[in-house]
């Protein structure tokens, strides 16, 4: 993958020599740079789209200030500053940073080969391909997991050699965490959005100049020189997302969350997550965090389907291995039966009452589960009953 381009529009950019850009990249993954007008937005850089795993997404103006505010920050946590390798979709907030990451210290990335998808063997090639004695990379859960499955010793070998593998874009499992750090791994937690420039909470914590506040409903805010200008489109938009209050500007974000008494921040899920199921409040996350403890299930995504009966229905798509298709159809579906009396026996009424099997999660690009088009195979295989 040819990165030059990119990093010449991006670091125009930041100097203020060019406009700012959105990355993509075309059907035979090359990078591709497209200028960007952002009206009434000063010291624009790049604008980056949100993984839309909920709804149509939206369109971010990170500016200089933000995403050097960003980099300084990471930077400090991860004491210090070195080549990263690109693993991850060029046009979403974490492949971006990699290469702002990048020009702010003044290191040259190296890009993996995404164009026949994410694989041990193009990622292992790659790692190889560093120089610097201190590397980074960006991962989701999905690629770390299938890195330590793979039985390359190659594989491990490389990983150990990162100083730092920021893992973000969906929840990692306490077995995937255990697993990473038993091999030797140097394993970050992240959570944040593209609204503040990507990963702000490591391990639990702010990083340094992010704010961070639970509103009384639980739902977390964040705060701090590393939020976004605001969204192109409609006003309504930015003004529905980031409110000033007493100085401090904060972006709302759609997550649940618990503080620690050390202000160690856990995330609960989504605040929509929560599915009403005649009349009985279920968390959709509780009920994942439940079934991922069933021999044979990797991952699984809880949601809410229409249902006559039950106003609304707890439905589950699972990934279980040796599970060629997910269509609900011959032996899935008699899989999927099973698994829903498994399950009615131990959790009762959080059981799933409609599951679809499958050999893994759809997800989007970015790593992010598809929840859309996971919610509509379920509503399809509910009504269908």
């Amino acid at each position: 993958m040819n990165i030059e381009p990119a990093l010449k529009a991006l670091a125009a950019a930041l100097h203020g020599e060019g406009p700012a850009v959105e990355l993509s990249v075309s059907p035979d993954g090359e990078p591709v740079v497209t200028p960007v007008p952002t009206p009434g937005f000063e010291d624009a850089v790049a604008v980056v789209r949100t993984s839309g795993s909920t709804g149509t997404p939206k369109a971010t103006v990170l500016t200089v200030d933000a995403l050097a505010a960003s980099s300084m920050a990471t930077a400090f946590a991860l004491k210090g500053e070195g080549q990263w390798l690109l693993a991850l979709p060029l046009q979403y907030v974490a492949g971006v940073q990699v290469l702002v990451r990048s020009l702010f210290a003044g290191t040259r990335p190296w890009a993996m080969d995404l164009s026949g998808g994410f694989t041990a063997e193009g990622f292992t090639a790659a790692a190889l391909e560093l120089t610097d004695n201190i590397r980074f990379t960006s991962l989701v859960p999905t690629q770390l997991q299938r890195l330590l499955a793979d039985p390359s010793p190659d594989t491990l070998a490389v990983l150990r050699r990162f100083n730092g593998i920021l893992l973000g874009g969906a929840p990692a499992s306490a077995e995937l965490l255990e697993s990473a750090r038993n091999a030797g791994l140097r394993v970050v937690t992240t959570y944040g959005a593209a609204e503040t420039c990507g990963g702000c909470v490591y391990d639990g914590y702010p990083l340094e100049g992010v704010a961070l506040r639970l509103a009384e409903d639980g739902r977390i805010h964040l705060g701090g020189a590393t939020l976004a200008a605001g969204y192109l489109g409609p006003p309504r938009q930015t003004a529905e997302a980031f409110v000033e209050e007493d100085g401090t500007r904060w972006y709302r974000t759609n997550d649940l969350g618990t503080l620690d008494p050390d202000g160690r921040l856990t995330v609960l899920g989504r605040a929509d997550d929560v599915i009403i199921t005649g009349g009985v409040k279920v968390s959709a996350a509780h009920v994942q965090a439940e079934l991922e403890k069933s021999d044979g299930v990797s991952a699984a995504f809880v949601a809410g389907v229409e249902s006559a009966k039950w106003g609304q229905a707890v439905a589950a798509y699972v990934a279980v291995a040796g599970t060629a298709s997910g269509d609900g159809a011959g032996g899935a579906a008699r899989d999927g039966a099973a698994w829903a009396e498994e399950w009615h026996r131990t959790l009762g009424l959080l059981a799933p009452k409609t599951v679809l099997p499958a050999g893994e999660l759809i997800m989007l690009p970015n790593g992010k589960p598809d929840r859309l088009a996971m919610i509509e195979r379920l509503n399809a295989l509910h009504q269908g009953k």
